[in-house]
């Protein structure tokens, strides 16, 4: 298994997991330390699928004044393990102003794509309509995510308008726009990910994709062009901040060349930054550092 090992830094530094390669089973989640004066409401249910509620986790700045702005995490895991229990990088952002949504979504194994956007989008509506009563800025969500959950968020930014991925796992007649994202090293283009060399097979009919589309990606073209975030580029797509190991051995670096090359193109505000030596994940003050960059000047 291909890991990320993200230094948080919050009060101690933990280590976090995220990857596209399948997932061991069985550790319980880590727990992360949490700045003072952070106010943790679990298990709001965001809507139901499957027979189940859908649930997302809040980590609210306790101090009053005006609404905050929103960092949405979604998490990693090859669409097949992690959960919103999982600690993340964008924790140490509640003590800087931002609240923090850590959102469930729905498992390959549980349903195939497009069920994970579906879920995805259901929460941000939820949250939306939510912002007065947890004092979230309305207009200033970011999402972010790592490896599977970098390819959800992505595609959370591409497919702001396009109707055939909202779902209906609420009725919420909110807006699923954010207004940022940072993808770090997410599959953006199912048809070329295998095209670079990779440590994955990506193309089996057993590969982490596969899985999640429901077949071979090579055999179904359709499917895998609407599970790509390239597909849905355009010029109403918000700011990204691209960022990815340039020796990624999982999730090749070209993913992140592509997605880039086609926001450019669009003329979308884009930023790609390679990790120097870097394979499926970074650490340290120089990966967040640039995240903290671009959320000030989108959201602050």
């Amino acid at each position: 298994m291909k890991a990320i090992l993200v230094s948080v830094g919050l009060l101690t530094s933990i280590s976090l997991t995220v990857s596209l390669a399948q997932p061991g089973g069985g550790q319980p989640p880590r727990r992360s330390a949490l700045p003072p004066g952070v106010k943790v409401v679990k298990d709001l249910e965001y809507g139901k699928a499957g027979g189940r509620a859908m649930l997302l986790d809040l980590y609210l700045p306790e101090k009053g004044g005006k609404p905050v702005p929103l960092i949405i995490w979604v998490h990693g895991g090859a669409w097949l393990g992690g959960s919103k229990d999982d600690p993340s990088p964008a924790l140490r952002f509640t003590a800087e102003g931002y609240a923090v949504a850590h959102v469930g979504y729905r498992l390959s194994q549980e349903a195939t794509f497009p069920a994970q956007i579906h879920d995805c989008k259901a929460a941000v509506r939820w949250l939306r309509a939510n912002a007065q009563k947890y004092n979230l800025d309305r207009d200033k969500f970011a999402a972010w995510g790592g490896s599977a959950g970098g390819h959800l968020v992505a595609l959370l930014g591409t497919s702001g308008g396009v109707a055939d991925l909202e779902g209906s796992v609420n009725d919420l007649k909110e807006s699923s726009r954010v207004q940022a994202v940072v993808d770090w090293f997410g599959p953006t283009d199912f048809l070329r990910i295998g095209d670079a060399e990779s440590d994955l097979q990506h193309n089996a009919p057993d590969s982490p994709e596969a899985k999640l589309i429901g077949g071979a990606i090579l055999e179904n073209k359709v499917k895998s062009a609407k599970a790509s975030p390239i597909t849905y580029v355009s010029k109403d797509a918000p700011p990204f901040l691209i960022m990815h190991g340039d020796r990624d051995r999982t999730v090749p670096f070209n993913q992140s060349e592509l997605l880039y090359a086609a926001l450019k193109k669009a003329g979308v505000d884009a930023t790609l930054v390679p990790m120097k030596g870097a394979g499926h994940g970074f650490g340290g003050p120089e990966a967040i550092a640039p995240v903290r960059a671009f959320l000030e000047r989108c959201l602050k």
